[in-house]
């Protein structure tokens, strides 16, 4: 039960709600995008080509996700 408490305190903060939960998502959107392109590479028939450019996704997620989590990094620091 204390345990509970103590996360329901620590979700209450803007810099978790705002940057640290988005944050994460990024980063796992990032590492599903990187999946996908990594079996896109691997395909053995090349001309079966999707539509989904896993490239440029996991670029944008990427950059989302580090830009989000570094604020976050440093919201928590400042306390």
């Amino acid at each position: 039960m204390l345990l509970q408490g103590a996360i329901a305190d620590w979700l209450d903060h803007d810099w978790v709600r705002w940057l640290l939960l988005p944050g994460i998502a990024a980063a796992l959107m990032a590492l599903l995008a990187w999946g996908g392109d990594r079996r896109r590479m691997r395909r053995s028939d090349p001309d079966a080509v999707g539509f989904m450019p896993w490239t440029t996704v996991f670029f944008l997620a990427l950059l989302v996700a580090c830009l989000l989590l570094g604020l976050a990094a440093r919201a928590a620091w400042r306390g």
